[in-house]
């Protein structure tokens, strides 16, 4: 029996249909992260403001997110503009319309300074100067300091990064109180810590995407067992992080029993993954950290009008 050698990723992305340009523009913008990074600023709107939001709130709700959502789109635009020789090489990237070279350099550009541009003057004149401020820095600390300098130089890219993926519930909670409280920062450290287990799960059955690529992810530079170990220890303290909002009195015992629960099945997909390895497993984790995290925040918000 003969094996089939998989194509190479550029063979794979050549052989896709040719999208229309404003799905090439709404695919540089990485939608389904955005959505999640909406969700989370969302959900530090809807935690900073006591009881039933009126309708003026409601309103602030959706600009703050219009704003949020341009400005994440286009970080993730000049991500894919920087990335598109690394994209290429990678089965999970090549898609990508900068990465198959349908969108130009310049066209990347223009369009995730657009966004930036728009988003940041919705946020600084319908919300307040700070969201704009600390938008802007997480604009900065994700498409500059995390994709140009941390990613090729460090397997730690993902865990200094993260601090990046983590600021939108902060964002969200300047959106509708003018600061920034510990509620937010709470939110913040939760993000935080679950970001390299959730990205390094990725990453163990990606690894041969990242090796090629060039860039120094822990798989890569450390090896399967010591990324696995990682998601383990990271994961327990990821539970204790789960807990602050309860303990700081931010929450109730519903979110509490969802909290213990979902890192419970976290931990459980951890040490499975750390006992005995598959990518199959590996995807598992991936995919419920995604859950995790969705859930949890929402257990949050439902929790919210409980207490």
């Amino acid at each position: 029996m003969s094996v089939q050698t998989p194509l190479p990723p550029a063979a794979v992305a050549a052989a896709l249909p040719t999208l229309p340009v404003w799905r090439q523009y709404y695919a540089l913008s990485k939608p389904r992260v955005v959505q999640l990074i909406v969700f989370c600023a969302f959900i530090g709107m809807v935690l900073a403001v006591p009881g039933l939001p009126s309708w003026a709130a409601v309103q602030r709700f959706a600009v703050a997110s219009l704003g949020v959502w341009m400005v994440a789109g286009a970080a993730a635009a000049f991500n894919c503009l920087v990335e598109k020789t690394i994209d290429a090489k990678m089965r999970r990237t090549a898609w990508r319309p900068t990465a198959r070279g349908q969108l130009s350099d310049r066209q990347a550009l223009l369009f995730s300074v657009l966004l930036c541009l728009l988003g940041s003057a919705i946020l600084y004149v319908w919300i307040n100067p700070l969201t704009m401020w600390l938008t802007f820095a997480t604009f900065i600390g994700y498409a500059i300091i995390y994709t140009v300098i941390l990613k090729p130089l460090t397997p730690q890219n993902i865990v200094i990064g993260g601090a990046s993926g983590a600021m939108p519930p902060v964002l969200g909670w300047a959106a509708m109180t003018g600061d920034v409280g510990p509620e937010a920062l709470i939110l913040f450290l939760i993000i935080f810590i679950w970001t390299p287990p959730h990205f390094w799960a990725l990453a163990l059955y990606r690894v041969e995407d990242y090796r090629k690529s060039g860039l120094p992810m822990l798989p890569v530079t450390h090896g399967n067992e010591f990324t696995r170990l990682q998601i383990l220890l990271y994961t327990f303290i990821l539970l204790a992080a789960c807990l602050l909002p309860f303990v700081y009195g931010m929450s109730g015992w519903l979110y509490l029993v969802a909290a213990l629960l979902l890192n419970i099945g976290f931990i459980g997909y951890a040490v499975a993954l750390w006992r005995r390895y598959s990518d199959q497993l590996a995807r598992k984790t991936f995919r419920f950290s995604l859950i995790h995290l969705s859930v949890l925040f929402a257990a949050l918000l439902v929790d919210h009008y409980l207490i």
